[in-house]
């Protein structure tokens, strides 16, 4: 097979793919006479190719697909009216603690917002593939640690972690979220007026089943994450 030929294989297998592409796929169906660096070459050609286009192949954290430029989506939208799931501030300024800070436990988290983390909001998040358990911590009650999955990285149309907007101290970490996804399918929203109130924590008191004390550095975080949320 030539390299004219691998790349239109290449290219008729991203489009047609239901989901991103990792490298070890691409090469196994190339065959052993293409290897990686062949087949990361043809992919920045074609890359290069879609250029202008409304349409980009981009590298994502589980591997690599076709999709829409931002612009288009406008555009897109009219073909389908139906709005995406709206997403609370609380789940929102939730999701970015997690984003920033992993692993974190629910007590973490609570301990950056002052409030209370609803379970609701955390199901919400496992339901969409965002976040998951990717540990214990070892104290009492051993909590569970969250961390974002690579689900998460790929609705944002991100490769890594290290993608993500640069926080600084004083910085809010929801509206630093927010810029990340856009365009993606987290919007946020304000809290639903039937949703369940959080109940408000003293700032820095740990969820007793954590059992730990608050990491030094959460109180200036918490001011960060009670910032106003980019909508």
């Amino acid at each position: 097979m030539n390299t004219q030929d691998a790349k239109r294989v290449l290219e008729t297998a991203l489009i047609c793919a239901p989901a991103p592409l990792p490298m070890r796929e691409m090469v196994a169906l190339l065959g052993e006479q293409v290897g990686p660096d062949t087949v990361r070459t043809l992919l920045d050609e074609l890359a290069a190719d879609w250029q202008g286009r409304g349409c980009e192949l981009v590298s994502l954290a589980s591997g690599w697909r076709f999709q829409s430029r931002p612009e288009m989506r406008e555009y897109l939208d009219r073909l389908n009216p139906e709005k995406p799931p709206r997403y609370s501030r609380a789940a929102l300024e939730t999701l970015a603690i997690i984003a920033y800070r992993q692993p974190v436990t629910r007590g973490d988290i609570e301990d950056i917002r002052g409030v209370a983390v609803g379970s609701q909001i955390v199901k919400a998040l496992e339901d969409r593939g965002w976040i998951e358990a990717i540990g214990y911590r070892e104290t009492v009650g051993r909590p569970a640690l969250y961390g974002t999955t690579r689900q998460f990285l790929d609705d944002l149309g991100l490769s890594s972690l290290d993608e993500l907007p640069t926080v600084m101290s004083g910085d809010a970490l929801p509206a630093a979220l927010a810029d990340a996804v856009q365009p993606s399918l987290l919007e946020a929203a304000e809290p639903d007026a039937a949703a369940p109130t959080e109940a408000a924590l003293p700032l820095g008191d740990a969820r007793p089943e954590d059992g730990h004390p608050p990491t030094p550095d959460l109180p200036d975080a918490a001011d960060a994450a009670n910032q106003p949320a980019n909508a």
